[in-house]
Parts: structure tokens; sequence; C-alpha cells
């Protein structure tokens, strides 16, 4: 049993948006064999009432509140020092301190880093061994990110992606082992970073399909509709305001013209203003919802057309867990272990969506057969554990991929 610092840029409770599905089932995952020190931010008012269902998994803990508008504010003062605004979002002098007395008290083992902006925590201590989990690679976000939108912010976003990756490589570099979710992050930082190529390897996703599965006693919140289409996520996360925007502007009318009794469920947390003006006759926002499992059950189709979102989506592992059919982004079902057409259903253009959700609602039984597929599916390749040990290798000092990635160091 080893003492583990882990740092976490938001708190890892509830599982209700994909980073924080990925930190909780980590923070259960080294809980189960070690004891764990966590440092994280609250950046969600409504998390507060979560902070101690975390104490269980903990010897320590230490939560920092983060005001999103004071902390964008404060971030500005990356610009004059050519560094990335993400590290000054997330600077805070009390978790500072907490890791310093920490370290100062227990002899920590390990840091265990989620997120490349929670590392500059263990600036302070070089000889504590670290292991981060960069989940994506994030500074690519950024860059996408700049190609759509117009100057200024295409500007910014060019820059946090250019600064944002020194910063990756510098963190990689003094990482004992580095982790993304695919395969494909994988290869693409390799290519970003040539130096830490040695260096760097997937755990995948999981999901908890004890928890998301179907339940004949759950009641459907969709009343009396035929087909309700669903889409799950944080409704603030620019990737899903994109996703939601773009699908009810360009798909859902031609999908109307065959159906014209569809409507379209967004589900979660946070709507934008964008999403908001989405409501309608055949666009329901519902906000926070205490469980999204009803509306994955009962969905006739689960939609994720995201362009602009990297890695494996939790939300399609979680609807597929849930039997249901998932019609995804190309570049999100390539990142998943799944038969494309018969366990997950790709898309790319307008007429792709179109064609492929007319199909399996004019054919619910080959739905329902997709939804079943993807659950075993889950079940076959998405096991939380199963991924997560992976990393427990390197939190043995003895063992021979230790010492090997000790010695390439």
């Amino acid at each position: 049993m080893a003492n583990l610092l882990y740092l976490v840029h938001r708190l890892p409770y509830p599982p209700n948006k994909g980073d924080k599905v990925r930190s909780f089932h980590l923070l259960k995952h080294l809980a189960a064999r070690h004891r764990v020190f966590l440092g994280t931010f609250v950046d969600d008012p409504e998390d507060e009432a979560y902070v101690d269902h975390l104490r269980p998994y903990c010897a320590d803990m230490h939560v920092a509140r983060l005001h999103a508008r004071l902390a964008k504010l404060a971030s500005l003062r990356a610009l004059p020092r050519g560094q990335a605004l993400t590290l000054s979002y997330y600077d805070n002098a009390g978790l500072r301190r907490w890791v310093r007395d920490l370290a100062a008290r227990e002899a920590l083992d390990a840091a265990v880093v989620f997120s490349s902006s929670m590392a500059q925590y263990v600036d302070a201590l070089p000889q504590l061994p670290m292991l981060v989990d960069f989940v994506d690679v994030d500074s690519a976000k950024w860059t996408q990110y700049a190609s759509a939108h117009r100057w200024p912010m295409s500007w910014l976003y060019a820059r946090e992606g250019q600064r944002l990756l020194a910063c990756e490589r510098a963190v990689a570099a003094r990482a004992r082992r580095s982790f993304f979710v695919t395969e494909a992050e994988v290869g693409l930082f390799r290519q970003l970073a040539p130096e830490c190529a040695h260096n760097v390897e997937p755990i995948g996703n999981g999901v908890d399909a004890e928890f998301f599965a179907p339940d004949p006693r759950r009641a459907s919140p969709f009343g009396d509709e035929a087909h309700p289409l669903v889409f799950t996520g944080a409704m603030d996360y620019w990737p899903n305001v994109d996703a939601v925007c773009w699908f009810a502007r360009e798909v859902l009318p031609r999908l109307l013209q065959r159906w014209p009794q569809l409507r379209l469920h967004i589900v979660g947390r946070s709507p934008t203003a964008a999403v908001q003006a989405l409501a309608g006759a055949h666009v329901n926002v519902t906000g926070t919802v205490p469980d999204v499992r009803p509306y994955l059950q009962h969905a006739a189709v689960v939609v994720a057309p995201l362009r602009l979102a990297r890695g494996v989506q939790n939300k399609i592992l979680e609807a597929m867990a849930m039997a249901r059919p998932v019609v995804a982004s190309l570049t999100c079902t390539r990142a998943i272990e799944a038969q494309p057409g018969a366990e997950l259903v790709p898309a790319l253009e307008v007429e792709d969506y179109v064609q492929q959700i007319d199909s399996l609602l004019a054919q619910p039984e080959r739905a329902a057969a997709i939804g079943q597929a993807g659950r075993q599916r889950v079940l076959r390749s998405y096991s939380w554990d199963a991924h997560l040990s992976g990393l427990d290798t390197y939190l043995v000092p003895s063992s021979p991929a230790v010492q090997t990635a000790l010695c390439s160091a």
C-alpha cells in the first residue's frame, strides 16, 4: 500500500460528465489499493453537496473553491508571461500550501495527476514520482477551437494550443509514465512530442455496466412520445453545445419531414443561452436531471453528433450499456472498440445522420438488436478495473515496468 497524492482539476463527483466519470473511477481504483490524499477544485456550486461523499475514499483531502469568472480574469496574467492560460486558471495558493504541508508530514510514494494543469502542484517535489493521466491531447482541442471561431478568439485559442502543448511536453518529460484515453491520442502526442514517445500509453475509458443497465421497472420520462431522440452531456461544454446546435439546425429539420412528431431531448446540466434557445415544439432542453438513465433507456435513438470532441466519449459507452442504438460522429466511433453498424452506428455528414436515424426509427427490431449488441460489447471490452489496472504497474517500485520506465527516462 502506497501513500498517493491525487490531483484533479474538478471534484471527481458526481460522475455526471466525461472527465468526472473517469477521475472518479480512478479515485475508486486507487483508494481500493492505497492511501489517497486528494487535492481538487469545486467549480460548480451544486457540487458542494458532494464533497463529503468523497471522504471515505481519502486519507485526507483539500478542496479549493474556483469561481469561473474570477479565474478567467486571473488567467490573463499568463499573457505577458508567455504561459498557457489554463495553468493560471488553476493556480491556487491554498492548494499549493496543502501539498507542501502534506509532503512535510506524510511519506508520499507517488503523485497521480489528472490533467496537465494539475502537474504544477508537483513542481516543488521534484523527487516525487509522478504519473499523469492527460486523458486527451488538450492542446489539440484548443487548436481545433481556433479554426471554429473568429478573431480575436481564434488567435487566443491558437495561442493557448501552442502554450499548452509546451506544458504537456514538459509534464510528460518529467513524468514516470503518461496516459491517454486512446491509441489515437497516444499516436497524436507522439507526433507532437517525439521526445516523450517511449513513455506514453493508452488507458481506455470504462463504464459501470451494473449501474447503467436497463430496468423494466424504470418509468419513461417521455409520456406518449413515440420516437424520442436523446443527447446527454454537460451543456456548457463547447463541443456539446456545437453538437446539439448543429444537429438541431441541420439534421432535425430533415428528419421531421419523415417523422413530424419527432422530438430531440437535450439532457444535461448548465445549458448555455445558445442551447436554451433551441427549446421549442421539437426540442426539449431539460437542464439538470436527477438520473439520466430513464432518458437513455427509453430513447428511440441516442445521438452523439460531436464534431469537436476527442477520445472515447463516456456518453456513448453509457448509452450502449443501456442497450440503446447510438448514432455518433465517425471520429467518436473510431475511438471505440465496436463493430460499425452492428454495435454502434457511425455518421459523418448530414445525410448520414438522416439516413441512419431514419432507418433505425423505421426498423425498431434492428434498433433493438444494435442496442443489445452494444451492451454486450461494453460488458466484454469496457470494465473500469480492467483498464485502470494498467496504471498499477507503475505504482510498484520494484516492478520491471517501473524499472524500464526509470532507466529510459
